[in-house]
């Protein structure tokens, strides 16, 4: 009986500490450091840039340093009265068959589109209230991909980021 009994008093203490392995080990895995490391920046922030003379809106979209590649389009509104017609003086913007402009290019980070001119055709001759007046810019970009070959590509299907509506009067 005494055997038993201590048998029974040592399977008690084995099950009290197996049970607190789990919380040591725990605490070993959760509060390990690691001396250095690198900063790691995903996604990208990117800014319109925007001047209006001579009934054209001057546009530029800009990427931050530390942002990654991305692609971008761009797409302006204004009253339905008014045409407008965008141009660039190197052709890399073209139109796409859903009313916004393309850039071309890969914008990598710290760098930024060729100037887009988005000119209003149909001057009005009396202007007298120019707050009525505004071109409303919109453009989006999505991060680049790459084929299997390495040549870049733009999935549009994908969740665009949009940038902020800036408006722009005489």
């Amino acid at each position: 009986m005494k055997k038993k009994t201590w048998f029974l008093a040592a399977a008690a203490v084995i099950l009290a500490l197996t049970a607190a392995v789990d919380d040591a080990w725990a605490y070993f895995t959760t509060y390990a450091q690691a001396k250095g490391g690198y900063t790691l920046s995903l996604g990208d922030k990117t800014t319109v840039e925007e001047e209006f003379s001579a009934w054209t809106k001057h546009v530029v979209i800009a990427n931050s340093e530390d942002s990654e590649p991305v692609y971008v389009r761009v797409k302006a509104f204004c009253g339905s009265e008014y045409a407008l017609v965008y141009s660039d003086e190197n052709g890399k913007w073209s139109p796409g068959g859903d009313g916004y402009y393309y850039y071309k290019d890969v914008v990598n980070g710290g760098g930024a589109t060729d100037e887009l001119l988005v000119k209003i055709e149909q001057v009005p001759e009396d202007v007298s209230d120019a707050s009525r007046f505004h071109v409303v810019i919109v453009y989006e970009t999505v991060p680049v991909l790459y084929r299997e070959d390495g040549t870049p590509y733009a999935d549009w299907t994908q969740k665009a980021e949009t940038g902020k509506l800036e408006g722009g009067g005489l």
